[in-house]
């Protein structure tokens, strides 16, 4: 599939590999590519993306993606919902932290336990992609951009 990214695409790709790298996570995301969309300018991703009003929240947009990944991808929705049940959500992440350090909920692996530079994607990043292919497909268009 790769071979039919133009070239901003697969920069877009390259960018949530290091994304993933820079978040030490052992898998890329969609929140990666997110995040390497957000960073892209003069595309038409990054139009939509600044129409949207997420080109001026990135920070508050990756700094959100980081709680979330602490929680164990647990969105904010999520979290209220357990709260709501009595569940301390928070308070879990806390001590899960307390004993095990920072990010334990995270399901990534500490530096030094990969065994290659590979990083593979994760079931919402391949899904992600498959749209992307599955739309340029369907407007008969032979090359998936940015």
């Amino acid at each position: 599939m790769f071979e039919r990214f133009t070239k901003d695409a697969r920069d877009v790709v390259k960018g949530a590999v290091g994304h993933a790298e820079e978040a030490g996570a052992e898998r890329v995301g969609a929140e990666h590519l997110l995040l390497a969309l957000l960073d892209r300018e003069g595309s038409r991703a990054s139009f939509v993306l600044a129409a949207l009003g997420a080109g001026e929240r990135r920070e508050s947009v990756r700094a959100a993606l980081g709680e979330a990944r602490r929680r164990a991808g647990l969105t904010q929705a999520e979290t209220d919902a357990l709260a709501g049940l009595g569940i301390d959500v928070p308070g879990i992440v806390a001590r899960v932290e307390e004993v095990h350090g920072a990010g334990a909920m995270s399901g990534d692996r500490k530096a030094g336990g990969r065994r290659s530079g590979h990083r593979p994607f994760d079931r919402a990043a391949k899904d992600v992609l498959t749209g992307a292919l599955r739309a340029a497909t369907a407007l008969r268009d032979r090359r998936i951009g940015d």
